[in-house]
């Protein structure tokens, strides 16, 4: 059928890929390339040709069957680089059938070696909480990321919050489930997670400024001072800002 024997077609598409990662990294000027702090290879592709590669490769393989485009999001995780992780996360959220086939033992596997930020947030973002969201996982299962260990999976746990918040991506606001994970995590210091329970703090105020201030009133002595100066800031201004708010 033309197919190469020694290849399969998900690790075709996902080697295709990495190639043009790397050679779109090449083209770059040193002072030009990202930097990224991960055990896994960073080549320091940009993130806009990272988003260019993820829909190519989904534009290429999104008449496949759902298991097939799990397949080869695996692919590219093999890869162990950061942009391909990237390029993973990125064709899940894109593929709306392979989304929603995830369950939970999927997306820890998935999510097996995520040790920086950006790999969370697209994780978290795109696909754990968008499952979140749907009802392929629990709030138990949130929540026991929220009591990890591994600061990236406490970070995780509040990331996925804002898929439930944030409309651009399909959340239409849930201040039950959103605060309940912000309480678990009120008291840890980790930057890297206190910033990002301040964001999903931040995505809920649309939806329930009250319930975000009883929050912040209740809580404000376990909270680090920027996440109550951040979130007080766009309760007063509608914006994040440096400068100190005070909560009413």
């Amino acid at each position: 059928m033309g197919r190469a024997s020694t290849q399969a077609p998900d690790n075709a598409i996902a080697s295709g890929a990495f190639r043009t990662l790397q050679k779109k990294a090449r083209s770059l000027r040193p002072d030009r390339l990202k930097t990224v702090e991960s055990a896994e290879q960073v080549l320091g592709t940009r993130t806009p040709d990272i988003r260019a590669v993820a829909a190519d490769v989904f534009a290429k393989a999104k008449d496949l069957p759902a298991p097939d485009i799990v397949a080869l999001a695996k692919a590219m995780l093999a890869l162990k680089t950061f942009e391909t992780r990237q390029v993973a996360y990125e064709l899940l959220g894109l593929h709306r059938a392979a989304l929603r086939s995830l369950a939970r033992d999927d997306l820890e596997l998935l999510g097996r070696g995520i040790d920086n930020w950006t790999a969370v947030d697209v994780f978290a973002g795109q696909v754990a909480g968008p499952a979140w969201r749907a009802g392929q996982i629990s709030d138990a299962d949130v929540a026991r990321w929220a009591r990890s260990k591994d600061r990236w999976w406490r970070r995780c746990a509040l990331v996925c919050t804002t898929a439930l918040n944030q409309a651009a991506r399909g959340g239409k606001g849930d201040a039950q489930r959103t605060l309940k994970l912000c309480k678990m995590l009120a008291g840890d210091h980790d930057d890297m997670i206190s910033k990002a329970l301040s964001w999903a703090l931040r995505e809920l105020i649309p939806h329930d400024p009250a319930a975000v201030q009883a929050f912040i009133n209740e809580n404000e002595g376990e909270l680090r001072p920027h996440i109550t100066r951040e979130v007080c800031s766009k309760l007063s201004t509608g914006r994040k800002s440096p400068r100190r708010e005070k909560c009413r």
